[in-house]
């Protein structure tokens, strides 16, 4: 993550609490980087240096007033004004991380061959919460590489049971062994 995205959505989130909203802003902010990735020429326009900052901010305005909660669309407004738009998604991630933290919510992304049913969500969250002691926010991704078990990416940390990391651990140790 960028330190523009990092200070930024720090910035945003300390004021968001502050002010009781940091719940909606992160909902709003979401939805607007899932927009955002979808069109990313809208990102490209207010980034151009062809217009002004005030015909980049009109166009905000125009897009989003009265429909955003009024300190994210002043915060996208500085971002285009600084010519730092295009950091929007990193500073999202910064500000859910900062929220989830508060919150003690941890975010664990479940790697598997096919989906988890969602009896299988629902015991790996449960006991991913006994564990950490933290409310789990599980996200199920689908790689057919992994072949078979499972792979756990959260906080920093992989714990991998995976049919490929186990036969890539035995390559390994077959190739080391001397006879």
């Amino acid at each position: 993550m960028s330190s523009i995205g990092s200070v930024y959505g720090q910035a945003l989130y300390d004021l968001a609490k502050e002010e009781g909203c940091d719940t909606r802003i992160l909902e709003q902010m979401s939805a607007l980087d899932e927009s955002f990735t979808q069109e990313p020429e809208y990102i490209r326009l207010l980034c151009a240096a062809n217009l002004s900052k005030e015909e980049r901010c009109g166009i905000l305005d125009d897009g989003f007033r009265g429909k955003l909660e009024p300190h994210l669309l002043n915060f996208m407004k500085l971002l285009t004004e600084k010519g730092y738009m295009r950091h929007f998604s990193q500073c999202r991630r910064a500000y859910r991380s900062l929220y989830h933290a508060d919150r003690g919510i941890l975010e664990v992304k479940a790697v598997t061959a096919v989906s988890l049913t969602e009896d299988q969500t629902q015991r790996l969250s449960r006991k991913l919460s006994v564990l950490t002691g933290k409310q789990i926010l599980l996200t199920n991704v689908l790689d057919p590489g992994v072949l078979g078990g499972i792979r756990l990416d959260y906080d920093g940390i992989c714990v991998d049971d995976t049919i490929r990391h186990r036969l890539d651990s035995l390559r390994n140790l077959l190739s080391s062994t001397v006879l």
